[in-house]
């Protein structure tokens, strides 16, 4: 399969829960600063640009900087409802412009359970490498909490 192919079945999603109030992390991807603190899907990345404009239609562009490469992330919030739920378009150099990612906060006892929801991929390598950077930056928001 080559990368022009777009698998609308392939899906990815992660629940973790997060010892924090649902509006502390939902406010925390919105918000530029947070942003730099934990969209850090790998080890010795950092997130040196990020520019949002949170709200719906409004457009969010990241920069992800490895040791040798700077990876240019963004997209499109498609919806926000505040504390509870964000929709937004995902577009890297490893995703299809159909690329959407869904993130649910659930207040639970222990915190909140966030669950994030990424549809649409190339292949299944690129689903599973998206699995762990998602992973990474869930962990380093739940480390960013606490």
């Amino acid at each position: 399969m080559t990368t022009t192919e777009i698998r609308t079945d392939l899906s990815l999603s992660i629940d973790r829960v997060i010892k924090a109030p649902a509006e502390k992390l939902f406010n925390a991807w919105l918000d530029p600063e947070m942003l730099k603190k934990f969209m850090l899907p790998g080890p010795d990345m950092s997130l040196p640009s990020a520019k949002v404009d949170a709200r719906e239609g409004g457009r969010f562009d990241l920069i992800m900087r490895d040791a040798t490469d700077d990876m240019p992330h963004g997209g499109v919030y498609k919806k926000i409802d505040p504390h509870s739920q964000i929709i937004f378009s995902w577009e890297s150099a490893w995703s299809p412009a159909e690329s959407e990612v869904t993130l649910d906060f659930e207040p639970v006892a222990e915190g909140t359970r966030v669950t994030l929801t990424h549809q649409t991929f190339y292949d299944e390598e690129k689903r599973d490498n998206h699995q762990a950077g998602w992973g990474a930056i869930l962990a380093a928001l739940d480390n960013m909490a606490a």
